[in-house]
């Protein structure tokens, strides 16, 4: 008896998804609940679980097949073991045309851990035996770093798997080091590549910068950090003392937190501040719900578990939707300075960078202080150049002067 595997209701106004991955394979034991497929959809990555205990059954559709809600995607059978597979799928269909010795080889890797198509083909690229290498990913499994990592620490006279010898003829006509890779983008990847050309397309973007004295900050997370610890069980961070700064601008410049909408101008009472993490498929901008009724370790402990899940791909549909106002951090890259573009609707984002020292001149003497760069882009329709400079002052004011941001000021 088989029972069909449908896809799941993703969100308000999602119908449709990728298959990004395929967490069970024909044959394995599958227990209710538990998840058997990873979609891709426009903002985050959604597990589909299994309606029954049973063994896998057929993989009707195969990784990279758009899917809409309610579509079957696979079946379960009965039983509670290994079970021999059952017909091919589309995805084993096109497994089964590679050369034998590539296939077998495959089929070994397969048997020990269940891996993306990405992940798999590097492992049979290198050689590696994926028992060995470490996995990073949700539930320990593999990603492309974890194989790639291991390479790199792999003896060179490793032995070349068959599947990349099939491949010789072709890399024999190829110039050494001139070897291309096509991978089709994610469904993420595409939504962020469109949101943001329709941002430059439709905003009237303009970017202003400042800078700002880390110092006084510093010295109170120096000073507080393992109380702060201690107290609350989490790391006193710099997004906390930024988030509450911008809270304390916004409330001041009401249209960086506003939005047009047609002809109209929307002003939001509430500030929903989305913050940009980065997550296996890119960059996601969960959103920190009434960040201005908020304490320090609230917003340490909700951005905390926001990178946490976003790593493990359990952001959900509603951790992304809404949001005011943005912080980007690319300081965490290294980055010194950037112009972040608008995540719309909204009408602004700050750009932190990284903090290095740097000679300023403070009451008439040149001295060393850590010094971060600013960076709001906003949209000018909405936005004046003189509300943009003022916001950005009042972040500085309030990051030098870490007092103003418990007296209101």
């Amino acid at each position: 008896m088989s029972t069909e595997v449908k896809v799941p209701t993703l969100g308000e106004s999602v119908t449709e998804a990728t298959i990004g991955e395929w967490l069970k394979q024909p044959g394995d034991a599958v227990a209710v609940d538990e998840p058997i497929a990873s979609l891709e959809t426009d903002k985050v990555a959604v597990e589909v679980p299994s309606p029954v205990a049973g063994v896998m059954g057929q993989q009707i559709v195969a990784v990279g097949d758009t899917v809409n809600v309610g579509a079957v995607i696979a079946t379960i059978e009965a039983g509670n073991g290994k079970a021999a597979a059952p017909a091919a799928a589309p995805a084993a269909k096109a497994e089964a045309a590679a050369p034998a010795s590539a296939a077998a080889s495959e089929a070994s890797v397969d048997t020990v851990t269940t891996m993306s198509p990405a992940v798999r083909r590097l492992v049979l690229e290198h050689g590696l035996d994926p028992t060995k290498i470490k996995g990073s990913g949700k539930d320990g499994r593999l990603t492309k770093e974890d194989v790639l990592a291991a390479a790199n620490n792999a003896p060179e006279a490793a032995a070349a798997p068959a599947a990349k010898a099939a491949d010789a003829p072709a890399a024999a006509s190829a110039a050494p080091g001139r070897q291309e890779e096509r991978v089709k983008m994610t469904r993420l990847r595409q939504t962020i590549a469109k949101r943001l050309k329709s941002a430059q397309d439709t905003a009237a973007m303009l970017t202003t910068f400042n800078d700002v004295d880390m110092s006084a900050v510093i010295e109170a997370r120096t000073r507080y950090k393992d109380l702060f610890e201690k107290k609350h069980g989490v790391r006193l961070g710099f997004m906390g003392f930024f988030t509450k700064a911008a809270c304390l601008a916004l409330k001041d410049i009401p249209a960086v937190n506003g939005q047009i909408d047609g002809d109209e101008i929307v002003y939001h009472n509430y500030m929903d501040i989305s913050v940009a993490v980065s997550g296996p498929s890119g960059l996601v901008v969960p959103v920190i719900r009434n960040a201005e009724a908020l304490s320090f370790a609230e917003i340490e402990k909700t951005i905390g578990d926001f990178g946490k899940r976003a790593k493990e791909g359990k952001l959900t549909m509603d951790d992304m939707s809404g949001g005011t106002f943005t912080i980007s951090n690319g300081g965490v890259f290294g980055s010194l300075m950037s112009t972040p573009i608008i995540n719309p609707p909204q009408s602004a984002v700050l750009g932190l960078h990284r903090i290095e020292d740097r000679a300023v001149v403070v009451n008439g003497e040149v001295v060393v202080r850590p010094m971060m760069y600013l960076a709001l882009s906003y949209d000018h329709r909405l936005i004046d150049g003189r509300e943009a400079v003022t916001f950005l002052k009042t972040i500085k004011e309030a990051i030098e002067d870490p007092t103003r941001l418990l007296i209101d000021l």
